[in-house]
């Protein structure tokens, strides 16, 4: 099948793996995430580019993926493996004029209302071929600030050679998504966490590096493997969407489009970067932030700067320290890293810049557009008063951000990724819109269910920039999966 390509380490540009280590691992050893050269990144031609407008989804997702996986997986087997994940009876997309040559993308239309089933699905049915081959189990676990784990857990519930541990923030999402984890029972195992998701990200990059856990606690020092937007499966699906988008929008010319993306751990965005070198017209990329505006200020000023996380109604986008950042860096030809305590495998400091990123370049590719907790609301009105639509709170962020670029610019071809059902927010919606959004039927169903849920109540570590892992949260998590015997 050739030679495949391959994909270093954000923080070891010489040590390079392919997909099906890449994936297995989840992570480097040397605290990185992996990701593919820029050079290296495939391109598709413009006839393949308009081809996409007679494609469905799964048509679509097959012609961006196969440049990737043709050389470790049989072009029958990927487009098997698509076309299952993208089966049009349990997900499909949707697109949206609201103005002129404005568009909605929604991603909502997947078995839990949100973008991450897009990705999550075809993860699960790649990470599951690999499995088979190979004759193995992996536990994964998962960080989630509302949407991630939902996603992840539907996709991977009752497959015989997973067991998911997931991560979520106490008192940060909504029951909804509560609910979508808590009630599958299973092989899914959903963790409370005393902290906010950043604090759940770091202890899933701990599992995934404390080899000498795995071992003691499962007989296999690489039993964890990621699902996280750290994961290369979950970061290549994410580059369909604007193929898919643009297929839908595009006429004769080529013409180039904007995109706005709300943005949180800056998968989407990553996503939307790699489909811009392969050849797709994508004229700028707004990086829709709501107050967690680090990487705004980063554009401006060049300096990156970690602080406390601000909450918001926009609440999977409440994030302190994206991690998809240091994959932006590396396509820019810099290199961002954590500060690690080798004793304690513990994120000293984060956000490191070893070496700055082409800050012309990146500053011409993307605009960052902070929205204020007050807009989100202001958004909603205003998208149901003049378009009759109702806008979750993270494509209000889209929706807000894409105004204020549009004001000097009227007239460009545009889209907005909304990435949640609004139903999923009642209150928020509610409370913006000023109408309840119907709760879609699964969810009404998982309302009045048992729920099983495994509280974390250590305390974490305060610091001036927000929560940090402690030594107790890691002792009380470790203890707990020790304790669900997973065999």
């Amino acid at each position: 099948m050739g030679e495949p390509l391959l994909y270093h380490s954000t923080n070891n540009r010489n040590g390079k793996v392919n997909f099906e280590t890449a994936l297995m691992n989840g992570a480097p050893k040397d605290y990185g995430l992996y990701t593919i050269a820029r050079p290296d990144i495939p391109k598709l031609a413009k006839e393949q580019i308009k081809e996409m407008r007679t494609m469905d989804y799964a048509g679509v997702a097959t012609t961006v993926l196969t440049p990737y996986l043709r050389h470790e997986i049989a072009p029958k087997n990927i487009e098997k493996l698509v076309k299952k994940a993208y089966d049009s009876s349990v997900i499909s997309a949707g697109m949206q004029r609201i103005s002129g040559h404005s568009y909605i993308l929604w991603l909502t239309g997947g078995p839990t209302y949100s973008f991450k089933d897009y990705a999550g699905r075809f993860y699960g049915e790649v990470l599951e071929h690999f499995l088979t081959l190979r004759g193995e189990r992996k536990i994964i676990p998962i960080a989630t600030s509302g949407d991630t784990g939902p996603a992840l857990a539907h996709s991977l519930r009752n497959r015989p050679n997973v067991d998911v541990i997931i991560f979520f923030p106490r008192d940060s999402i909504s029951n909804e998504q509560r609910r979508q984890m808590t009630t599958l029972y299973g092989n899914v195992y959903a963790f409370e966490v005393n902290g906010d998701f950043s604090l759940c990200q770091e202890l899933v990059k701990y599992l995934l590096k404390n080899k000498e856990f795995a071992r003691d606690a499962f007989g296999n020092q690489d039993i964890f493997t990621s699902a996280n937007s750290i994961s290369i499966g979950r970061l290549l699906p994410q580059a369909i969407y604007p193929f898919y988008a643009y297929s839908r929008m595009m006429g004769d010319k080529d013409e180039p489009f904007v995109a706005s993306i709300p943005s949180g751990n800056f998968g989407d965005m990553m996503g939307t970067i790699i489909a811009k070198e392969m050849g797709l017209p994508v004229e700028r990329i707004i990086c829709a932030l709501n107050e967690n505006r680090v990487f705004a200020d980063f554009l401006a000023t060049g300096r990156y700067e970690v602080r406390a996380s601000v909450m918001s109604p926009s609440t999977a986008m409440v994030v302190r320290h994206p991690s998809n950042l240091a994959r932006l860096v590396d396509f820019y030809g810099g290199h961002m890293y954590d500060e690690i305590d080798p004793a304690t495998e513990k994120a000293v400091r984060e956000g490191m810049i070893g070496r700055m990123p082409d800050m012309t370049a990146m500053k011409e590719d993307i605009i960052a557009i902070s929205v204020r907790n007050e807009e989100h609301y202001k958004a909603m009105r205003e998208a149901y008063l003049r378009t009759g639509t109702l806008l979750d709170p993270h494509g209000a962020v889209g929706y807000w951000a894409l105004k204020e670029y549009l004001s000097h610019c009227p007239d460009t071809l545009s889209v907005i990724y909304e990435t949640a059902m609004p139903g999923k927010f009642p209150l928020e919606v509610q409370k913006g819109a000023g109408i309840v959004p119907i709760t879609p039927k699964d969810m009404r169903e998982q309302a009045t269910m048992a729920e099983r849920i495994y509280p974390l109540e250590a305390e974490p570590r305060m610091t001036e920039k927000g929560m940090r892992l402690s030594d107790a949260q890691i002792v009380e998590a470790t203890d707990m999966i020790r304790a669900l015997n997973l065999r």
